[in-house]
């Protein structure tokens, strides 16, 4: 039984698209890549998207001068579609450790790897929900990204893009964890189900999660 638990101290939280604002994880999707669960309690993030979070009451950031992101990962490991090829599943990952790096890189030094005075980010990108017409309003699927029919359009339904993560903080030395966050959000809606997903469709929603965390580090820090 998967127990409840996540959130980040930084907070990747969701953002809401195209007309339809993503809602928090539903515990019956969190995906087990976050060790504990339990102390996962509804949260916004820096600009006000709801995620599940928790932050260690005596966590204390001055300690920390350097920040080391290890390579995001799809968790479990997806699929490729017609929709969602192989390599746009690589370029997903590669820009969130590219956005990761350049936001949280205004506040600490990035390191290349764990060491003294060192933060540890660890980032996922998780199973989702699909809200498709005509079906039952939620379907767990075991997959990281999904395209699914939301909106009936002339000629055609829209395709809505929904994205999660997951994300741990950790202690360098005593690998214990400090922070934990769970959100989603969702993408550019795709023209039809045929239309293949681009970078470009889920940028803002990766943009926005590592914008947050540094906003949600910059709050923490600012309290002590």
């Amino acid at each position: 039984m998967k127990t409840p638990l996540l959130v980040t101290l930084f907070c990747c939280a969701t953002l809401a698209l195209t007309g339809c604002s993503s809602a928090r994880v539903d515990p019956s999707q969190y995906s087990g890549f976050l060790k504990d669960y339990s102390r996962l309690k509804p949260a916004e993030s820096a600009s006000g998207a709801p995620v599940m979070r928790w932050i260690d009451p005596d966590v204390k950031l001055e300690r920390y001068t350097r920040v080391y992101i290890e390579p995001s990962q799809f968790y479990p490991k997806p699929q490729p579609t017609a929709v969602i090829s192989a390599q746009m599943l690589q370029s997903i990952t590669g820009y969130f450790d590219t956005a990761l790096r350049r936001e949280l890189g205004q506040n600490l030094a990035l390191a290349q790897g764990p060491g003294p005075e060192t933060l540890i980010v660890r980032p996922a990108i998780t199973a989702v929900s699909t809200r498709a017409e005509g079906l039952k309003p939620y379907e767990v699927v075991p997959i990281a990204l999904v395209a699914a029919a939301v909106n009936t359009a002339a000629g055609g339904r829209d395709q809505s893009v929904e994205i999660a993560t997951e994300a741990a903080f950790l202690d360098s030395d005593t690998n214990s964890v400090l922070a934990q966050v769970v959100r989603k959000g969702s993408g550019k809606s795709l023209e039809n189900d045929k239309a293949q997903l681009t970078l470009d469709d889920v940028k803002p929603v990766l943009d926005g999660w590592a914008r947050d965390m540094r906003l949600a580090y910059e709050k923490l820090k600012s309290k002590h």
